[in-house]
């Protein structure tokens, strides 16, 4: 063996040895939960209906807020506060982060650039003529849809009118909120259809008439299964120990990533079509 193998050897072995370690640190938990629900044994009484549960988990009929007179779902007070909180981060970075960036970036500097570069790049390929507009609506859309499907969890608390304490959900996973972001992609399109062509351009953008619609519905479905999915694991009582945490983490992580990346390439490609100008005989 050469010299540098050798010396790295030691480095292998005690790496080895966290992964052994950090293994039976895992199945020694998993054992002490699995023995703590053989020894506690399932609770006894009575369960609300599956129907029930599933149907307060997506309408929030039974947790309506009083916000100053109105009685509105939870998902609004989640949209104000992702909002508040979104225009406080970029309020700090442009104080604290921007001034102190350095040529070589690294840690916050670096995500961030990296974020705008893959943002720029959608937008300087969807409509170069609109890049910066198109660069600013998608990074604030994504920043939206992302933090808003990762706000519930955090697991912030509020009171309904009825007194009871409420989890708060991630904005779009009301209907309402996820018609609110299709619609203002939608207008944003046709404001770029009308910047680029004209009235000729925004009539383009209005035949596609059924796109708020999909977008609606298709952010709002996905997080919708992940909802019902976490509802059912967590009514459950054989199954609603560990699991759930996995469970919703798994699938709130999923639902970010994708529906971020999903949500902002459909917008940059329905950009490009519509200040797409025609070809000129």
């Amino acid at each position: 063996m050469e010299p540098k193998e050798i010396a790295q050897s030691p480095k292998k072995r005690r790496r080895i040895s966290k992964k052994t370690l950090f293994i039976i640190v895992w199945l020694i938990s998993l054992a002490a939960v699995l023995t703590a629900i053989i020894l506690i044994g399932f609770p006894e009484g009575e369960e609300e209906d599956i129907a029930e549960v599933m149907r307060d988990g997506v309408l929030h009929e039974n947790d309506r807020i009083d916000l100053f007179g109105l009685l509105v779902s939870p998902a609004v007070i989640s949209a104000y506060v992702v909002t508040g909180m979104l225009l406080l981060a970029a309020l700090a970075a442009r104080i604290f982060i921007v001034p102190r960036m350095k040529t070589v970036p690294s840690g916050i500097q670096s995500a961030l650039e990296t974020a705008v570069e893959f943002v720029d790049k959608m937008a300087s390929g969807c409509s170069p003529r609109f890049r910066f507009a198109a660069g600013a609506f998608l990074f604030g859309a994504g920043a939206y849809v992302s933090f808003g499907t990762l706000f519930e969890l955090f697991g912030l608390q509020a009171v309904s009118a009825a007194g009871k304490s409420v989890t708060l959900p991630a904005p779009i996973a009301d209907i309402n909120g996820a018609i609110a972001v299709g619609v203002t992609c939608f207008l944003f399109i046709l404001a770029m259809g009308i910047a680029a062509g004209g009235a000729k351009g925004g009539f383009r953008v209005l035949k596609d008439f059924s796109l708020p619609i999909s977008m609606s519905f298709r952010l709002w479905g996905a997080l919708l299964s992940g909802l019902l999915v976490t509802e059912l694991v967590y009514h459950y009582t054989a199954v609603s120990f560990v699991l759930p945490v996995a469970v919703a983490v798994l699938f709130t992580l999923l639902h970010a990533l994708i529906q971020t990346y999903v949500l902002t390439t459909l917008v940059s490609i329905f950009c490009a079509e519509a200040t797409e100008l025609p070809e000129q005989k």
